[in-house]
């Protein structure tokens, strides 16, 4: 096969006509201007504002390829809901302060958590997603997903003083409820029973009252499951169904242990 015909047959192939990798790109450094705006000391506010902006713009121009959706009018709409999404962003900064005896100063928690750089990151991008902007919410978040292990899908409902530790590993679902004062720790799935392209529109994943802690490696599926709230799901826990608010669901490991004794 000579190089024209490879050619020629690439370009056969290559037959996805919105597949323009600049919107990966340009979501990461509009990810990255949008968090050092709202959170480093020397990143002017006002003249931030203005980049990104013009960065929006260029998503719009990227990503909404059906005209007829109004994404231009989104921007105005984010703008207005930044202030908000910083508050609850600092509750989280706050909880996760107070909730981890290693954490020295709320500065770290900021800078060094990659649980609240997740977390910041999945709010930044679910405004998005509840406007139906098209692509970018997903790219958003999995840009946090690469750099922290954490996987939050953007359309997740999740309420104030949420606490991720250690991180790596947690995935949370599209359909999936949080609600106030939640602790999840490393290697948590809050996911779907199956997958079943007829599910798009139905609720997949699980609901988490308030105040409930959820130990390492505990997986929770299924969209009617619900934790009710101040419950404790210990580690490595399997639940497919629901649990009474104030519950303790634990796992009890079985172990043999096999001596050999001296020759």
């Amino acid at each position: 096969m000579d190089r024209q015909e490879i050619i020629r047959q690439l370009k056969h192939h290559k037959k996805q006509p919105y597949l323009d990798y600049r919107l990966k790109r340009k979501t990461e450094e509009f990810t990255d201007r949008l968090f050092y705006t709202l959170f480093d000391i020397n990143t002017t506010v006002e003249e931030n504002l203005e980049f990104l902006a013009l960065d929006f713009n260029e998503l719009v121009d990227l990503a909404c390829w059906d005209t007829v959706r109004p994404c231009t009018k989104v921007w105005e709409r984010y703008l207005a809901e930044l202030p908000i999404i910083l508050e609850k962003l600092n509750l989280d900064a706050e909880a996760i302060r107070d909730c981890d005896p290693a954490s020295l100063s709320i500065e770290e928690v900021y800078m060094a958590y990659p649980g609240f750089y997740a977390i910041a990151i999945y709010r930044l991008a679910h405004f998005l997603y509840q406007e139906g902007f098209p692509m970018v919410p997903r790219l958003m978040t999995e840009y946090a997903h690469r750099q922290t292990g954490v996987d939050i899908n953007p359309g997740a409902q999740i309420g104030n003083s949420f606490f991720i530790d250690h991180a790596t590993g947690v995935v949370i679902g599209e359909t999936a409820i949080i609600k106030d004062k939640v602790k999840i720790y490393q290697g948590v799935t809050l996911g779907a029973l199956y997958v079943d392209k007829s599910l798009q529109k139905t609720k997949r994943h699980p609901t988490i009252e308030s105040n409930v802690t959820i130990y390492a490696n505990a997986t929770i599926l299924g969209g009617e499951t619900v934790v009710g709230e101040n419950s404790v799901i210990g580690g490595n826990a399997w639940l497919t169904s629901s649990v009474p608010p104030n519950s303790t669901v634990f796992h009890t490991p079985e172990i043999k242990i096999k001596t050999v004794s001296n020759a």
